[in-house]
């Protein structure tokens, strides 16, 4: 994985069927967290408008970006220098990155992949093709983790971790068919 948390392609070709290429994370300027100080990822309007509940959408400020929080333990969301902007609570869809315990949080937001999801697939076939079957979406034009993801940019280094931690679990418990 890069820095940014996306993998790295095995091949130049390969980098064109990563949504990591189309949508890369954004680091904020120097903008620690305000609740927890952890610094914050770079996140679009257009994220904020179609994530957030009805009612709190007035609340959207007029500059371009705002920053994410992605520290589990914090319940920002999204956030400005020195003030909180937005909570779980104000969106109306779940965190997956706030909710690492939970199974049938998301780890990819267009294509409903789940913790729980990837390790069924890995317990019926004893590998999962998540990562390939997301690239070939990308490829064909189907990713839009602008706007889906909370963190406004590509899922695919929260999927390989996901993938990870499920094969880890799928091991111990002596599962999956091969």
């Amino acid at each position: 994985m890069n820095q940014s948390g996306c993998p790295v392609p095995k091949s130049a070709d390969s980098i064109t069927e990563s949504c990591c290429e189309l949508h890369p994370p954004q680091t904020c300027p120097p903008t620690p967290c305000p609740v927890c100080g952890q610094q914050g990822k770079t996140v679009g309007r257009l994220t904020l408008g179609a994530l957030l509940k009805p009612d709190r959408r007035p609340q959207i400020p007029n500059q371009s970006e705002v920053c994410f929080c992605k520290t589990a333990t914090c319940d920002v969301v999204y956030f400005l220098a020195g003030r909180p902007l937005f909570r779980k609570d104000d969106l109306a869809v779940r965190v997956g990155l706030k909710e690492p315990d939970d199974p049938t949080a998301p780890v990819c937001y267009c294509f409903g992949w789940t913790p729980q999801k990837i390790q069924a697939e890995l317990e019926a076939t004893g590998r999962s093709m998540v990562i390939e079957q997301i690239k070939a979406q990308v490829k064909a034009g189907n990713c839009s983790c602008e706007v889906t993801n909370p963190q406004g940019s590509c899922c695919l280094g929260n999927v390989a971790k996901a993938v990870q931690q499920a094969t880890v679990s799928v091991t111990q418990k002596g599962g999956g068919t091969r």
